[in-house]
């Protein structure tokens, strides 16, 4: 190796001599010549960079980068966010890239907004994106290629597209087959995602025995009947509107902020409200929290304590109805001292629940007005005492109600966003 380092030591030092009689021959002076073909060293230091070392500046916070091709999404001539728009951003990538370079990282960007601009449900939409990629490039020509997984970074961007379709519900067509075929073959991961789709998703479209709509209602009042429903086993539990929001254009001065107030309430839970000692108080506790899809809401409940031992009554059940038949059964087995007579059930005992409501407001005012239009059909209710146990963040839920429907959306998109960036970081 001593002679390769001769050599290039010789070459270096004529590059630098050249530059010399080179500068000397026009009549710059000397000082002014660079020495970089001198130094064969890997390091080479300019004229202006000084030899003592600068302090190191104070790290300054992340700044973020704006992403790749965010510009196409910004071309709408009014703004608008629709699905025009994102088919028209779609398009003029592929028209001003012919080559689809950029591709993943522009399919991860139209993924985040998707939900922004209302398509993440169009199937139509996701077979664009799909599109996207180069056709005959990725597919595996040789068992080596698809042992040893081919384009892994294009094929993660794929499943990711699948796999927004699945949590969004989205069913995978016969035009979503060809273009994975066509993309990246049949022996591929995302091939095998979308078999995977096509077995399960329609079983489980179906299994839930309490299906929530699709697009949940707008109206505050509808979206709260439609909550309770949920929440109340009973089909023949009856559901009143106490209270219902003022319009926004209203000028009433009298009661300027009238939130919406509806409850729920079965036979059985009136009965057992009428046979309810009026010596013992009842309680009206919340709120608690109820997801409808990507909307949260608060109900609360009117309970009372459990009874104690003594007092309870036991209820003659008869045999033909009882689910644990027979009910009693004598046997005389022997017990030794290794036999462990506790065990660990998970059953808790509760008070009953009288009746439920959504409200607008979760302050004692308007619940007292719940409470009021449950004596009309409860007449036992105003000889019983009543007390609030309301919880100690009421003041934040009061004052984050009016924003739920706009900050709930925007929820949902910072996780697939997250859920997007933590795939890239992945990938490389």
């Amino acid at each position: 190796m001593s002679w390769v380092r001769a050599i290039l030591l010789a070459r270096g030092l004529s590059r630098g001599w050249g530059g010399i009689l080179r500068v000397s021959c026009t009549g710059t002076p000397f000082s002014q010549v660079s020495l970089q073909g001198l130094h064969c060293g890997a390091a080479t230091h300019s004229s202006d960079s000084p030899l003592v070392p600068r302090p190191t500046e104070p790290s300054r916070g992340p700044v973020k980068a704006v992403a790749p091709h965010e510009e196409l999404f910004g071309q709408a001539p009014g703004g608008e966010q629709d699905k025009a728009s994102f088919v028209r951003a779609v398009q003029n990538f592929g028209q001003h890239n012919v080559r689809k370079r950029g591709h993943v990282d522009f399919i991860y960007l139209a993924l985040s907004k998707m939900r922004q601009y209302g398509v993440e449900r169009d199937l139509a939409v996701y077979n664009m994106l799909l599109d996207v990629f180069p056709k005959e490039v990725f597919r595996p020509r040789n068992i080596f290629q698809r042992i040893f997984v081919h384009y892994p970074r294009q094929q993660e961007c794929g499943i990711a597209v699948l796999e927004q379709m699945e949590n969004h519900g989205v069913m995978p067509n016969k035009e979503t087959e060809f273009l994975l075929i066509q993309i990246f073959g049949r022996k591929s991961y995302p091939m095998l995602k979308f078999l995977r789709m096509r077995l399960w998703l329609p079983r489980f479209k179906n299994i839930n025995p309490f299906p929530v709509p699709r697009d949940l209602p707008q109206d505050p009042v509808e979206l709260a009947r439609l909550g309770l429903r949920h929440i109340e086993p009973d089909l023949s539990a009856k559901v009143s509107i106490y209270q219902v929001p003022l319009p926004r254009d209203s000028t009433e001065a009298s009661d300027p902020i009238q939130p919406h107030i509806v409850g729920i309430q079965s036979p059985e839970q009136q009965a057992a409200l009428a046979r309810h000692n009026p010596a013992r108080p009842i309680f009206v506790e919340g709120p608690f929290s109820l997801w409808l899809r990507n909307k949260c809401v608060y109900y609360h409940i009117l309970r009372a304590d459990l009874l104690p031992p003594e007092e309870r009554e036991a209820e003659e059940i008869p045999e033909e109805w009882n689910l644990y038949y027979p009910m009693q059964l004598d046997l005389d087995y022997g017990r030794s001292g290794w036999d462990d007579y506790e065990f660990d059930i998970d059953e808790v005992e509760e008070g009953p629940v009288f009746a439920m409501c959504m409200a607008g407001a979760h302050d004692q005012a308007t619940l007292a007005k719940w409470i009021q239009g449950l004596q009309e059909t409860n007449p036992t209710l105003a000889q019983i005492p009543v007390v609030f146990r309301l919880a100690g963040s009421t003041s934040e839920l009061l004052a984050a109600s009016p924003r739920l429907k706009q900050e709930t959306p925007s929820q949902g998109q910072a996780e697939e966003e997250d859920n997007l960036q933590q795939q890239q970081q992945g990938q490389s």
